[in-house]
C-alpha cells in the first residue's frame, strides 16, 4: 500500500514540475518548459540570477572548503581555550 501511495504521490508531482503550454508560450528559448508563470520582464531579470547564483556558487566553495580546512594552527587560537579548559 506504502509503495502504491509513493508512486501515486511521484507521478503527481512529476507532471505539476513541469510549465503548462500557456506557461510555455510566454517564456523565451532558454526557459522553456522548465518554469511556470511571466518570463523574465528584461534583461536585468537574468543579471540578477546570474550575479545570485555566483553569490551563493562563491558561498558555498567556501564553506565546504573551510568546513574540510579550517587552517586554524595558532596555540593561541581562541579554539585551544575551549579545549583545555577545565571543566568546572
Amino acid at each position: 500500500m506504502k509503495r502504491i501511495i509513493i508512486t501515486l504521490l511521484a507521478v503527481a508531482l512529476y507532471r505539476a514540475s513541469f510549465a503548462c503550454d500557456v506557461c510555455k508560450k510566454q517564456q523565451p528559448k532558454v526557459l522553456r518548459g522548465i518554469t511556470h508563470g511571466a518570463g523574465p520582464q528584461s534583461n536585468w531579470d537574468y543579471v540578477i540570477v546570474i550575479t545570485i547564483a555566483i553569490v551563493v556558487l562563491i558561498t558555498l566553495f567556501y564553506s565546504i572548503k573551510w568546513l574540510i580546512r579550517p587552517g586554524e594552527k595558532r596555540a593561541d587560537h581562541i579554539k585551544h581555550s575551549i579545549f583545555t579548559q577545565e571543566s568546572v
